[in-house]
This record gives structure tokens, sequence and C-alpha cells, in this order.
């Protein structure tokens, strides 16, 4: 039997989020609950998945509608967990095989666990499968009964439960693996006769009781992958043991971080072996670093591609910038969208760029703003340079060629371009092109006026 689809529950308000945010498209380690859900079924080998909106449909719909292999069903009642599964196999393809239900904020649910309930479904050849849990304290789950074959005879809610049934640890985790062909056939039979007028999916285990039809159970090897996120401390709950399986991961493929409770990397990113992270980065985003590199305290990199043996220092941030191997960059530095640092390239403290490409073995290093600038190579920028890119209308280039020196306190007034070999002298502003080889220099005659301050010691 064929894993054949997913559907993912994802339509609730999530009220307790007390949020205008769906909660679905709340972020943990850097991604969408829903999206942590949607890995999952496609590590388990879903061939098609199928997300039911309702809250906030339009915006999970454009979250995800692009995703390969996606589509988006409308519950527009949230009439209960029968209703919304009903209201999403009119566009599953399959007629056969099996399929994954499980819920849209549950973002510690791993593809392996769901595969190994894929994998028990079809061994067992139940119409119904479904994720257990063992939990050390029960109260508030459904409970798992089960008769003398260790077939899953019913789920009874916790108010409705016997003191026999409550004293029960395994739980219901609201993830099942069902026959297609049984689902399609028993969906419509469901009713509401109960106190919230809902179709709950539930009530399918009791119909194929009902009809002789076996009933699995497994239970999850770690309680807490079946935890759902309904409030902002779940949020943060779930956050901290996702971070700890991904610094986990990066620690055991060669990657150092010095205190792994204080380090922040989001689930997209890439670290290369014998970097060594300390406490206090962040790590956001689609992020790639290399192999050999430091990153000191308090670094915050988003969005970036860095290389082989970079030394990032205190306090620096990064955004959607690229740097090349052996680049040193801060402390306290500022890389905006759009740096591309070449290979040996210093950024020393407080330096800012943005739209700035320097080439190899430059450098800037101190006190100096590099915005919308082409930065050839061998190139010193002296501390307090600028460039003026912005006249305030439009943003201008500033054109540096190779084995130029920029002198300190420098302002070069956009556009301009300064020839290769050019020296610009201390203090001076650059209005116009700079020859190769030229000295530029535009400072006022330095005057003397001997004894002028005594005068006015005196005068005073």
């Amino acid at each position: 039997m064929s894993l054949a689809s997913a559907l993912i529950l994802a339509a609730g308000k999530g009220t307790r989020m007390k949020s205008t945010v769906a909660k679905v498209l709340h972020e943990a380690a850097g991604r969408p609950l829903l999206a942590w859900s949607l890995a999952a079924a496609r590590e388990a080998g879903a061939a098609e998945i199928t997300i039911v909106a309702g809250h906030q449909a339009e915006q999970v719909r454009q979250r995800f509608a692009a995703e390969t292999g996606v589509s988006i069903a409308l519950q527009e009642e949230q009439l209960g967990t029968g209703h919304a599964v009903a209201c999403a196999l009119p566009s599953l393809r399959s007629q056969s095989g099996s399929v994954l239900i499980l819920c849209g904020d549950t973002p510690l649910l791993t593809g392996a666990t769901l595969q190994r309930l894929a994998a028990s479904h079809a061994a067992s050849g139940a119409a119904v499968t479904i994720l257990t849990a063992r939990m050390p304290d029960p109260y508030g789950y459904g409970r798992i009964v089960r008769d003398s074959r260790d077939q899953v005879l019913r789920i009874v809610e916790q108010k409705d439960a016997s003191p026999a049934e409550q004293a029960l640890d395994e739980v219901n985790s609201g993830i099942y693996c069902m026959d297609l062909a049984f689902l399609r056939s028993h969906i419509d039979r469901l009713g509401s006769n109960n106190a919230q007028n809902e179709y709950y999916l539930t009530d399918l285990v009791a119909m194929a009781v009902a009809e002789g039809l076996p009933c699995h159970g497994i239970v999850a090897d770690d309680h807490r992958e079946i935890m759902g996120v309904n409030d902002r401390a779940q949020l943060a709950e779930a956050a901290t043991l996702l971070r700890e399986r991904i610094n986990r991961r990066l620690m055991l493929a060669g990657v150092t971080l010095i205190d792994p409770l204080q380090t922040y990397v989001d689930a997209g990113v890439t670290v290369g072996n014998d970097t060594v992270i300390w406490p206090g980065c962040v790590l956001r985003g689609r992020t790639i670093i290399g192999q050999g590199c430091l990153l000191e305290s308090n670094v915050q990199v988003t969005d970036c591609r860095i290389g082989d043996r970079v030394h990032l220092k205190n306090g620096s941030i990064l955004e959607d910038s690229s740097l090349a191997a052996d680049v040193a960059v801060g402390p306290m530095a500022h890389l905006r969208p759009g740096t591309v640092l070449a290979e040996r390239v210093k950024i020393g403290n407080f330096v800012e760029t943005k739209k700035a490409v320097l080439g190899e073995g430059s450098k800037a290093s101190h006190l100096t703003y590099l915005g919308d600038a082409e930065i050839g190579s061998e190139v010193n920028i002296g501390c307090g340079t600028i460039t003026c890119n912005y006249d305030g209308t439009r943003k201008h280039r500033t054109v540096i060629g190779d084995r130029v020196f920029v002198g300190s306190d420098v302002q070069l007034v956009a556009p301009v371009t300064v020839g290769s070999g050019a020296l610009i002298a201390a203090g001076t502003t650059v209005t116009r092109d700079v020859p190769p080889d030229s000295l530029a220099i535009s400072r006022t005659p330095q005057t003397n006026k001997e004894g002028w301050c005594l005068k006015k010691r005196t005068d005073d």
C-alpha cells in the first residue's frame, strides 16, 4: 500500500495566540509552523499534499500555494476535523493507497516518525492507524483504549473517560494514516451530534471497529513530537526544542558551538565543519557559512553566503551579503543588502556598507560608510570616509579602481570615478573624476594667526 497523499489541517483561528496573524504562520526556528508540518509530510514520502485553510486562508495561500505538489482546500466554516478532511478530499487526485492526516501546528513532528507511521499502517493492513504517545501527564488528552489483541478499540475524551480510562497514559495525537478508499467511503457518514456540533475524525475509529476493520496504533518515540502550539508560551517552547535539534545536528557535523543554549540558528542555515560560533549569535534565513570560520559573540547573519575561514567579530550585523574566503568583518560592522566582498577583504569596526563591491585585499578599517560603490583590489579606505551616494532624489554610484589609497575624512560625492593607482589626500571632498595615478586634494590652505588665542583670553 503506497503513501499517496497527505492532508494538513490548518484552518483554525488560534484564538489563544491573541494575534492578527494566523497561528500556522507564526514562526519557530525560522519557519512558519505550517512549513514544519509540510516538510515532515514531504520527508515521509507523500506524493501530493493538500493544506486545509480557513482562518486567513488568503495569507496561507499566498505563503504556500507556490510550493511544488501542494494544493490549498478551503474550509469556510470550522466545523471540526472531520469536516476539514471532507473539504480536502475532492482536491486529492489519488483514489487508493493511504493518506496521512496531520495538523499544521505540530512543528516538532518529524518525517521519520511519519515514515514509521505509514510503514506500520501498510504492514498491518489497518483501515486506520493512529500515532499515539505516552504522556507523563495525560490530562486533557483523548485516551487510547486497546483490546486484548492490542488493536485500538476506541478513543475516549477526558470528560467522558471512566476512572480506569483516565489512568491510561497513552493518548491520541490527532495524527493518522488511513486507507484512502475507507476514508472516502466513510467521511460522509460522520455526524455532529455532540456538544460542539462538530464533525470529529475520531468517529471514524468507532466506525471501523463496528465494521470489524482493524485499527492500529503506534507510539511516538518522543511524546514531545505531538505537541501542538496553541499560545505564545508553547510557541517559545517548541522553538527551543527545534533549536536544540538544529544545534545538535550542527555539532555532530563538526561545528563548535561554545554555548548551544545561547546560539540561534534557523532551519534553513548551513554551516561548514570546523567553524566556531560563540554565544549570542543569530543565523537566519538561507545563510550558508563555510568551513573554518569564526563567529564571535552577538553576530547576526541573515540570508548571506560566507566563504571559508571568514572571521566575523563581535556585534557585527550582515544582511543579504556575499563574502569570499579569508574575509574579516567587525567588530560592530554592518553589511547591508548587496554587499559583496572578495577574498581577504577587511571591514573594520563601525564600518557600514550597502550595495558595495570590494575587490580582493581591499580594506576599510574603521568609521566608514560605503554605499552604491564599486571598489577595486588592494584599495585602502581611510577612517571617516563616506560615499555621498544620495542627492535627495536618486542614488548614484562611486567607482574606485585598483590600488587606490583614500586618506582619512574623505567625501566622495557620487557619481564619481577614481582611476587605478590614484591617491586621495586626507580631508578631500571629491566632486570630479580623478584620473589614474593622480593625487586629488581639495583642502583649504591653512592659516596660522599667531597670538590670537592669547589676545582672546586677555580680552575676555
